[in-house]
């Protein structure tokens, strides 16, 4: 079995950390802040964790969430996890994206996470 990339984060990658999760920049980040969130515990899907550790992760996100909103003052944010395999997860770790956005980063933000299937993110577009 190969060896987690994200379990083994060099203390000089986190940028916040808890007891439960650490939060460390994307290395091949879509966006300036763009953060991971990963609990400290190897599980694939972030449902794994116990409802405690999945509070804890989660209230965490959104404290970075804040943090970056401070730093990097973004016009709104992108935040999700990939899944699995089919949902485009490649490192099998559970993780959070915290994508800060800003206004005119792309031509047409609308539909946001829906592009990850983008013959359906246009769905305004079907409307009467």
């Amino acid at each position: 079995m190969t060896k987690c990339p994200f379990c083994e984060i060099p203390g000089d990658r986190v940028v916040a950390e808890t007891a439960i999760a650490i939060a460390l920049y994307d290395k091949f980040p879509v966006a300036e802040g763009h953060t991971l969130v990963l609990p400290r515990r190897h599980v694939v899907s972030v449902y794994e964790l116990t409802p405690e550790e999945q509070t804890a992760l989660w209230q965490f996100v959104a404290q970075v969430r804040e943090h970056l909103a401070n730093q990097f003052h973004p016009d709104g944010f992108n935040i999700g996890t990939n899944d699995g395999s089919a949902a485009g997860q490649t490192v099998p770790h559970a993780h959070v994206h915290v994508i800060p956005r800003y206004s005119g980063d792309v031509p047409d933000p609308r539909g946001g996470m829906r592009w990850v299937i983008s013959d359906k993110a246009a769905y305004w577009e079907t409307l009467p």
